[in-house]
């Protein structure tokens, strides 16, 4: 397979798996492996970790989003953190990370696109996100804006042991924080069955108040 017909059979796909080039090509595994290493150093394909490739931005219809493709690096994840706190404007800083938790053992990988990062949550706690289309029409998974606080709480926790209230302002600047449902946040957060967590989202409600007035 040369890359013209390569780019014609895979160019609607958002990402190209490996397994699925040898299975197209049908030819020998390790003269495809070095094909797609071949383009990957000519710029004609973006390797985004080991397996997982998508065409260049001028050969390849779907344009992603980092979102989705967060989504797609380590399943089951959603994005959360600092990646969706920004999202919902609670925040005001730009992260360059693209932040998610998982099931699985924490990890990142780093690729042309960007960093990618994933925490981990025990299964219990993998709760509260929901589906909506980025820009290209492609589903992406982010926590809700009262589950992104609590994954934030619990997995930054050390952070918060004293002056939490200054912290949530000062240090992370949290804003809009009016939007959030109080009681939305303690629901989220009992499934982590975690009392320092437990006293930190208390915090954080005082801290909504506080703002309120």
């Amino acid at each position: 397979m040369n890359f013209t017909e390569f780019k014609e059979k895979f160019r609607e796909l958002p990402l190209i798996s490996g397994r699925s080039v040898v299975t197209a090509a049908a030819g020998d595994r390790q003269i495809i492996r070095n094909q797609l290493a071949r383009w990957g150093k000519n710029g004609h394909i973006i390797q985004l970790k080991r397996g997982v490739y998508m065409l260049n931005k001028n050969d390849r219809k779907l344009h992603p989003s980092r979102f989705f493709l967060a989504n797609q690096l380590l399943w089951p994840s959603y994005v959360s953190l600092e990646s969706a706190l920004g999202y919902y404007g609670l925040i005001p800083e730009a992260v360059a990370d693209v932040t998610s938790v998982t099931t699985k053992k924490t990890s990142r990988f780093n690729n042309p696109i960007g960093r990618f990062v994933y925490q981990r949550v025990k299964p219990d706690a993998f709760r509260g996100y929901r589906s909506y289309k980025d820009e290209a029409g492609l589903d992406c998974l982010i926590a809700e804006p009262e589950k992104a606080v609590a994954d934030f709480l619990y997995l930054n926790g050390r952070r918060f042991k004293t002056k939490a209230k200054d912290v949530f302002r000062e240090s992370y600047r949290f804003q809009n924080t009016e939007r959030l449902s109080q009681r939305k946040i303690l629901s989220f957060v009992s499934f982590f069955e975690n009392s320092r967590l437990d006293a930190a989202a208390r915090e954080f409600c005082e801290f909504i108040k506080e703002e309120k007035a």
